[in-house]
């Protein structure tokens, strides 16, 4: 449908006044074809083809940044998950292959590049297995490369022996990466049932099923939504809901002309736009702002799962209708570091670590950006993927963990990144022992709901 000149008043008003920005425009590179026997050849054809497509990506974004009034925060980079391509490489040969996807990054301008990533929901191959035991020292050498690894699905189950594979992962990551406060885990995510055109990190790649290249775009908005709740008063829920669409369809409204815009000026296919909402650490840019707007005392109260899940809801519903390239993950973010409301509520000690799981049944994604003590063992971290995926996996969802056991770190002490990825009170974990259950390996088969056929 065509986009009114009201239409975008409106949204440069939300931009000034609402903190409302495009949250990323990521740029989707299939590497499939850049595979060669001598790995100094493959590694020059990655190179190349990032910057063929991707040398005027800032560039791009920055000009519709100035046509419309609108900032666009992070311009970024998708690849195909790089086992699919190189699954003849060893693990040293992966971190060769991610320094130079990390010098590509830098040189052309994207805070960060997505895809180093695998997809084993069903079991291994000889180069998963590599491109897994790689990521430690992948994500410790390189400053903008992000990893993800899908260990789970509706279809398949959950592949456990992955999954411990990732909390070993995850604790070598945070001890290469602890003079910065284990910086490593923050760009490492582990999936159930992931998507093939997320555009956010550190969980994007470009999908087997995506053309050559593509453009998606992720929006934002709390602080849009978070007024609107504040000028609607004391409605009922049902006439809360109706406040929230109206204003996610103009957000997702203005993410559309903004993502098509920047693919047009690429001359590449525009993808998808997902209707994440996805906060920062900054005053009135919080999912926690808004759960409260709602009614509830602070985030953890009871009804916070009910209220997030309600506005989760009247987030997709709206951005269906305003748009019909809706994809990627689709809802509202709940990452703990990213979200002062979150942070103030986790030290308050109002929220948990079970609450958040509990919230993560309703809203996009998982267990994001969590802080947890650096002692916590491999098989509790195991544990917690293992829970997320399966809250995934019944429920037919995307979920996922990012999680920070701060090497070093204990209960009172903090870990702060800065930027947007924000700063994490060191949450309680439970003591007790999940060894015995995650430590028999093997498979949890699928649910009864995979056979769809």
């Amino acid at each position: 449908m065509p986009y009114e000149f009201e239409e975008i008043l409106e949204t440069i008003k939300m931009t000034e006044i609402e903190h409302f920005d495009i949250r990323t425009v990521t740029l989707g590179i299939s590497l499939r074809d850049c595979v060669d026997r001598n790995l100094s050849i493959s590694k020059q054809k990655v190179y190349e083809k990032i910057l063929k497509y991707g040398k005027n990506h800032v560039k791009f974004a920055k000009d519709v940044e100035a046509a419309y009034g609108i900032s666009i925060a992070n311009k970024r980079v998708s690849i195909t998950p790089l086992s699919i391509p190189f699954d003849m490489l060893k693990a040293e040969e992966f971190v060769e292959l991610a320094i130079v996807l990390d010098k590509a990054a830098e040189e052309i301008g994207v805070d960060y590049l997505a895809g180093y990533s695998a997809l084993v929901p069903k079991g291994f191959t000889n180069g998963e297995r590599e491109l897994i035991k790689s990521i430690p020292y992948a994500l410790s050498s390189t400053k903008r490369v992000c990893s993800s690894v899908n260990v789970a699905s509706t279809k398949a189950g959950i592949n456990m022996d992955a999954i411990n594979m990732m909390a070993d992962a995850i604790k070598k990551t945070a001890e290469l990466t602890k003079d910065q406060d284990s910086i490593g885990c923050a760009k490492l995510v582990v999936f159930a049932n992931a998507v093939e055109d997320n555009p956010f990190v550190a969980g994007a790649f470009h999908g087997v099923t995506e053309p050559e290249v593509v453009l998606n775009v992720g929006i934002s908005g709390p602080g849009v939504v978070l007024d609107a709740i504040k000028e609607a008063g004391n409605v009922d829920l049902s006439n809360l809901s109706e406040v929230i669409k109206k204003t996610i369809f103009k957000i997702t409204r203005a993410g559309e002309l903004m993502g098509r815009s920047v693919a047009e000026k690429h001359g590449i296919p525009f993808g998808i736009v997902d209707i994440s909402l996805a906060p920062t650490p900054a005053e009135g840019d919080s999912i926690g702002d808004i759960l409260k707007a709602m009614g509830v005392e602070d985030v953890g109260a009871p009804g916070t799962t009910a209220a997030l899940a309600m506005l989760n809801d009247a987030v997709k519903k709206a951005g269906l209708m305003a748009s019909s390239s809706v994809g990627g993950m689709s809802g509202a973010f709940i990452p703990v570091s990213e979200d002062q409301a979150m942070i103030d509520a986790v030290e308050r000690g109002n929220l948990t670590l079970e609450k958040l799981e509990a919230m993560t049944a309703v809203c996009s994604v998982g267990l994001d950006m969590i802080a947890i003590p650096g002692d916590t063992p491999a098989s509790t971290i195991a544990g917690i993927i293992a829970d997320e995926s399966a809250i995934g996996v019944i429920n037919d969802k995307t979920t996922a963990v990012r999680i920070i056991p701060a090497y070093g770190k204990k209960i009172g002490d903090t870990v702060d990144y800065g930027g947007l990825l924000g700063k994490a009170p060191i949450m309680y974990v439970r003591e007790l022992n999940s060894m015995g259950f995650v430590g028999r390996g093997g498979k949890i088969p699928a649910p009864m709901r995979s056979l769809t056929n």
